[in-house]
């Protein structure tokens, strides 16, 4: 008994007015009925054996941590401090060499943010040029540096602004949805309950919202501020949106230019945040619709070899989901081989089956 590590410490005290008995020979008999019934509901414990053997191994290799995503707030203080860095950077080389620049002036930090933005979101209006070959150099790197710079960082912060909005829109409908529980509700619209996400055709429809509020605001203001009519002023308000920069129409005023430091940066990113979900509406709805045949077919002698992996002459039900996701695209072959080479390092004595020992 002592040598059970999960009986010895539970038969003890049972045991125990079983030795007490021999004493007094009168209530020998009804005491040893009583401790005999009590052994009698003791049995072992089917887990006890497993549970010493899990407690004894010892993991042979440190784990490695699951990766994590970053904290949002992290990102953006991040991308903040960066974009920071750059834009005070080439401010700082624009303003000491700004004789070294061609185009029209109006207060030397300004010019020097705005030609720093302008060249960043790869406009090019043209209006502030560089004249030596410095200055070219440095336009050359200062572009390149801020071309990946502005679609990986200043995007994952869209990203996370966009996503922010809808988890906030999501659940306020959820909200509601729970007070209403009868009757149709104008979330399932919204909502696509399967995925748990806004449905891909309303947030395509919210993307070019956002693009066409910001030609709106484009619009006006190089209307108002930059004196230009109202054809010239979409015009330019598009090009700029759409990085394109013909350059015969630019801002010219300060105050223009101090404006078109802020929009510049968020509108070309909600733009390509818009044409972005263009893409993924396209790409879903094939998906969809690829789903949707390879579940409605009736399987055929060839789908039953194909998916026959162990060349049994029928197909379990694991073979017909891994049959069924290759189909859908979901997953490929090479992943399904790195998987199965996995398996087989753990099973080490080739069983078809990962036991504790293996561990």
């Amino acid at each position: 008994m002592e040598n059970e590590p999960f009986l010895a410490t539970q038969t003890r005290p049972q045991l125990q007015p079983i030795l007490e008995v021999e004493e007094d020979p009168d209530v020998s008999s009804t005491h040893m009925k009583k401790s005999n019934s009590g052994l009698g509901g003791l049995h072992r414990c089917r887990t006890a054996p497993a549970m010493a053997v899990m407690r004894d191994l010892k993991p042979k290799t440190p784990q490695i941590p699951k990766p994590e995503s970053d904290d949002a707030n992290f990102i953006i203080r991040q991308a903040i401090f960066l974009l920071f860095i750059y834009l005070s950077l080439g401010v700082l080389i624009y303003y000491f060499n700004k004789d070294n620049f061609s185009g029209f002036e109006t207060h030397p930090v300004v010019d020097a943010l705005y030609f720093c933005i302008v060249t960043m979101c790869t406009i090019g209006f043209g209006d502030i040029t560089p004249l030596t070959p410095a200055t070219k150099v440095f336009a050359c790197v200062f572009v390149l540096v801020g071309f990946a710079f502005f679609h990986i960082l200043l995007s994952g912060v869209v990203n996370y602004v966009l996503d922010l909005q809808e988890n906030m829109i999501l659940t306020g409908i959820k909200m509601n949805s729970k007070r209403q529980q009868q009757g149709f509700s104008a979330g399932d619209c919204i909502v696509d309950v399967e995925k748990g996400r806004m449905r891909i055709r309303l947030k395509v429809g919210l993307a070019l919202g956002v693009v066409v509020l910001s030609i709106g605001m484009g619009t006006l203001v190089l209307y108002f501020v930059e004196d230009l009519d109202w054809i010239d002023s979409v015009y330019l308000s598009v090009m700029s949106v759409t990085t394109v920069g013909y350059g015969d129409r630019a801002f010219k005023t300060l105050p223009g230019r101090l404006f078109a430091v802020v929009w510049l940066l968020f509108s070309t990113l909600m733009v390509a945040r818009a044409f972005l979900y263009l893409v993924e509406a396209r790409i879903d709805k094939r998906h969809r619709s690829i789903a949707k045949w390879v579940l409605s077919r009736d399987i055929t002698v060839q789908d039953l070899l194909a998916a026959d992996v162990n060349n049994n002459g029928f197909i379990s039900k694991s073979e017909y989901v891994i049959y069924k996701l290759k189909e859908m695209g979901k997953i490929e072959e090479k992943d399904i081989l790195l998987i199965c080479e996995h398996f087989s390092k753990l099973d080490r004595n080739n069983s078809g089956k990962i036991t504790l020992p293996d561990l």
